[in-house]
This record gives C-alpha cells, structure tokens and sequence, in this order.
C-alpha cells in the first residue's frame, strides 16, 4: 500500500488488491499524485511510503520492482518491435552484466499472452492502432512483474470501442490476478462501473474516497465539477450512472 501527505494536508491510501480510478477536473492535482506516488515527483512537506517503508529508502530498481507506472502520453523508443518494448519491462530484474535468462523471455510471453497481443510480436509499435499501443504498454509494464500498477490517462485519445477493451483487460487483472491498480480516468460512469474504489480530488484535496456506490452523489459531484445531474443505476453493471442536467443558469 501506498501513501501520501503533502502540503495541501493530503493523506491518500491505494487499497491493497483494488482498482482505484483517481477522478476530479483539470488541474486538480491527479497526475501529480499519479507521479509522487511512483518516485518520479518528490512531495514539498511529506512523504510516500510503500507497504510501511518509506519510498526514498528503496533502491530505483526495487521501486521498479514493486511498483510498475504507466505514463501519459507514453512514447517509443525509436523503431522497436511490440516483444522488444515488452522486454524493456525486464530491467528492473536484471542483474548487471547478466544474460537474458528465460524467466525474463517466460514473463514478456505471459505478459503478451495476459494482452493479447502475442500475434503482434514481432510488429513495428508505430504501425499498430491506439487501442493495441496501449496494449503493449501495459504488456511492458506485466513484464515487470509488479504487483502494484499506476496508470495516467490510460483511456484518452482511445476511441469508445478501446476505451472498454482496455477498461476490461485492466479489470481482469485486478479481479483475476490480484493487481493492485490506480487510474486517472476522465469519465466518471467508466471509473464507477470499473473501479472497485474512487479518490474524488479538486483543487488539490480529497474530497471523498471509498465505493462507487458509497460515495457518488449529485451533491458530490456538483461539488467537484459543478455540474448539475441525477444519478441513476446503470441497467448494466448497477453502478450508478451520472446524467447530467446541465450547469445552474
């Protein structure tokens, strides 16, 4: 688990063995958080810790371990194969001066198998379409074998159609191979029906945490956004399901 104080006396768990959806407006600090979390940002007053220990007492590489970040806007490393950004994944387990070995070829060929994606193997990443990049980054990321996995925007510049595919697949990893998991995601009725946790943020505080259904409201959510709606059970999944009624004239 980890956690996090900071000079907006914000104190945030990442629930062991959940998927948490980071949501809140532009602006509000969710990316930072994302960032802080992962070691690549340092807190101004605070600190992070990592199951009871704190972050800065861990080696680079055995954050890299434990913890696997998916980054906005990820880019790729020059003209690579989708099985060699796969194995980029490897390094946090490699010894220096040591060989690939074939636990490291047997974890990038599960982590392709989990993303289906082994077909695409021995594909150019920059030919492959959005929903399928997404794919193989977050293949590269199972290569770590981390059992914590933070992910920034996972979802923009998909299409529908990706957006779900992909929103499916990191539910299956959390529900049937026990990932702890931690997205920004923009849309809220995505974050509600996915999630199995929320952190609402705006402006930089916590403005509630907990189930979807424990903690979204009309009132909670005209409180971040500003937004007059209705809530309603989704006909599919039963989680609720924001309707927006539009802004108070």
């Amino acid at each position: 688990m980890a956690s996090i104080p900071s000079a907006e006396n914000l104190n945030v768990s990442i629930p062991d063995g959940h998927f948490t959806a980071i949501i809140g407006p532009n602006g509000c600090g969710k990316s930072t958080l994302l960032r802080t979390l992962s070691r690549l940002m340092s807190p101004v007053h605070g600190h992070v810790w990592l199951d009871g220990e704190h972050i800065q007492h861990y080696a680079s590489k055995e954050v890299a371990r434990r913890i696997g970040l998916l980054a906005q806007n990820a880019t790729t490393p020059g003209d690579i194969t989708v099985q060699e950004l796969v194995a980029r994944g490897r390094y946090p387990h490699q010894p220096l001066f040591t060989r690939w070995r074939k636990e490291d070829e047997d974890a990038v060929a599960g982590a392709m198998r989990a993303t289906g994606i082994t077909h695409l193997a021995t594909q150019s990443v920059d030919t492959l379409s959005g929903g399928q990049r997404q794919r193989a980054w977050i293949a590269m990321v199972l290569a770590q074998e981390t059992s914590i996995m933070l992910l920034d925007e996972p979802t923009t510049w998909l299409d529908i159609s990706h957006q779900i595919d992909l929103l499916e697949l990191l539910s299956e990893l959390n529900r049937e191979k026990g990932y702890t998991l931690a997205a920004v995601l923009h849309d809220l009725n995505q974050a509600c029906r996915y999630a199995t946790h929320l952190i609402a943020l705006r402006e930089g505080k916590i403005v509630a945490e907990g189930a979807p259904k424990e903690i979204v409201t009309a009132d909670l959510i005209e409180k971040i956004y500003g937004l007059r709606c209705t809530i309603i059970d989704d006909p599919i999944a039963g989680t609720p399901l924001v309707v927006p009624l539009g802004r108070p004239k």
